[in-house]
């Protein structure tokens, strides 16, 4: 009953996705190998600032799985900033966007800041084949099922919240983003 209530969510977001990406001035996605240098740095995205979310809301929690089994909660990281990513191995916008996002999380790492890459709708093997090409270098968690992605305010993929310490929702992006950019670390390392 909840898979035949998730396939029109699933259908929805590829849909939105495909929008955002066709709407955009977005090549190809980096070949594999421009995801292997630090130093790289593709052309799809842009840097763009985050949209801050007024009155803070609190973000949703969740109950997500590794790909090692063990079992995430957002609570579990309350006292850091964390960075929530939505994405799928199939959006366009979500590959440019990570190669920025294993810099940032280099630059992050050591500042009480996690990042979360949250695959919407995929099952392991498919993300393991993924990760072999477009390597990940911060915690990846699965949402096989859409319901978790359809707690938060999400309008396409690849969207990322900013979460502060207290566990508010304080930045959204939808869209890619150049993550490493100095804008956009110096945002992260700001937030309480």
């Amino acid at each position: 009953m909840m898979r035949k209530s998730v396939i029109p969510l699933l259908l929805l977001l590829m849909i939105i996705g495909l929008g955002f990406y066709l709407s955009s001035n977005m090549k190809d996605a980096p070949a594999p190998s421009d995801y292997s240098s630090p130093t790289s740095k593709p052309k799809q995205v842009e840097r763009v600032p985050l949209t801050a979310i007024p009155d803070k809301p609190a973000a949703p929690d969740f109950e997500l799985r590794d790909d090692e089994g063990k079992i995430h909660t957002l609570s579990d990281y309350k006292g850091k900033t964390v960075i929530v990513n939505f994405w799928a191995t199939w959006c366009p916008p979500c590959r440019a966007e990570l190669p920025s996002m294993n810099r940032a999380w280099a630059k992050l790492k050591d500042h009480n800041v996690e990042m979360l890459a949250v695959n919407v709708g995929e099952d392991e093997d498919t993300i393991f084949a993924f990760t072999g090409e477009y390597p990940i270098d911060f915690q990846i968690l699965m949402d096989e099922s859409g319901e978790i992605i359809s707690r938060w305010p999400i309008k396409g993929l690849p969207t990322t919240f900013v979460v502060d310490k207290e566990g508010r929702l304080v930045y959204r992006a939808i869209g890619g983003r150049e993550w490493d950019s100095d804008e956009i670390i110096n945002a992260i390392k700001a937030v309480k």
